[in-house]
């Protein structure tokens, strides 16, 4: 199917096997497109970064050269499953003292929000440790990774992309000077060769993916498992694993929803001629929901067959290097803060804004219902 997104026509992918096709073939289907700008910026926001210094050249997601390889095993180290697997006792004792904390508002009869107050921060704190960036500058991280998001990857107007090409060259100038000197991560591919644009680049595209995408995607959760009585329930009683709970999250509400990728010479896609230079993108939450995978493409349910066949973390050359990093704190956030959820009410669901890849939640607020509360 070829839609038009913000004057740019695109042919939709859906279908599991068709997307794992394209995903894995990184010949025929370049991944040079992934972080081009959905609306094309005007000179005004381009003269605002380039103030800035910023460049982004091909690191990860958008590198198809052969340089690809030697970046990504030098950030695949800085999040190997041991490493990450020492995170989750310090990650726990965290998300239990905020739940213990947003626990007493609840009984208090205070709405809390679980996206603010919980998840907005957990996937950069844990980032911080294992690549060593300061855990002072989370806040300043987080703001630049939702306006990058949203400058790259959704339909905005000029002002807008003024305001949100400022605080991305703001930050791209800070990340400069991480990179030249700072320890961990930027150090190892200091190490390795990489010059200074490249370490930027790799930093730039890490912090994004491994705060934002998590940090929605654990909002988003929390919210399905808010509507699912069911599962928790079976969660409480031990007769759904939790492995299986984060596991059908992801192929219902994936941290990516969309991804792209640039034919590089003619081809075909099923039945459909594919041009040379198309642009294609990936519909990677659709990819989940197709009936061929799992019996029940639409309904929540843990451990369903086909469940784990999801695409959420792509597949092939490019697949996600922070898989285990998002199931492991997927799966504190479940284990600890969904007791937090039962005998609720929702008083603000997560609003999504128009993007092409990301849903970008902004909140999620609960309260317990009391004699003079209306939810």
């Amino acid at each position: 199917m070829v839609t038009d997104h913000v004057g740019v026509d695109h042919l939709v992918v859906t279908r599991h096997a068709l997307v794992r096709q394209v995903l894995t073939d990184p010949v025929t289907y370049a991944a040079d497109n992934a972080l081009d700008a959905i609306t094309p910026m005007p000179v005004a926001a381009l003269r605002v970064l380039a103030r800035r210094g910023f460049r982004l050249p091909p690191t990860l997601a958008n590198n198809s050269a052969a340089s690809h390889p030697g970046i990504r095993a030098t950030v695949a180290d800085a999040l190997r499953p041991d490493r990450v697997a020492e995170q989750r006792d310090w990650l726990t004792a965290m998300v239990r003292d905020r739940v213990t904390a947003l626990t007493t508002r609840l009984d208090a009869g205070s709405p809390v929000d679980l996206y603010a107050d919980l998840t907005a921060d957990l996937p950069l704190l844990v980032l911080a440790r294992l690549v060593d960036l300061p855990a002072s500058a989370a806040p300043a991280v987080t703001a630049f990774a939702r306006a990058a998001l949203e400058l790259f990857w959704a339909p905005v107007d000029a002002d807008r992309q003024l305001a949100l090409a400022d605080t991305v060259g703001r930050f791209h100038a800070v990340l400069r000077t991480f990179a030249a000197d700072g320890p961990g991560l930027a150090a190892r591919l200091r190490t390795a060769g990489h010059p200074p644009d490249i370490v930027v680049g790799a930093l730039f595209f890490l912090l994004v993916a491994g705060q934002e995408t998590t940090s929605q995607f654990l909002t988003l959760l929390l919210h399905r498992l808010h509507g699912e009585p069911a599962v928790l329930a079976g969660l409480a009683d031990g007769t759904i694993r939790v492995d299986a709970v984060v596991e059908e999250g992801l192929r219902l509400d994936p941290p990516i929803v969309t991804w792209r990728r640039v034919a590089t010479r003619d081809t075909t896609i099923g039945p459909v001629q594919v041009p040379a230079g198309a642009s294609i993108v990936l519909w990677l939450a659709g990819a989940g929901r197709d009936g061929a995978v799992v019996e029940e493409p639409t309904a929540f349910r843990p451990g369903q067959p086909g469940s784990r066949r999801h695409l959420a973390f792509g597949a092939g050359a490019h697949r996600c290097l922070g898989a285990q990093l998002t199931r492991m704190e997927a799966a504190v956030v479940v284990e600890q803060a969904t007791p937090l959820l039962s005998g609720t009410g929702v008083v603000r669901a997560p609003w999504c804004p128009d993007n092409l890849s990301f849903r970008m939640p902004d909140a999620f607020v609960i309260r317990r219902p009391g004699p003079s509360t209306d939810v």
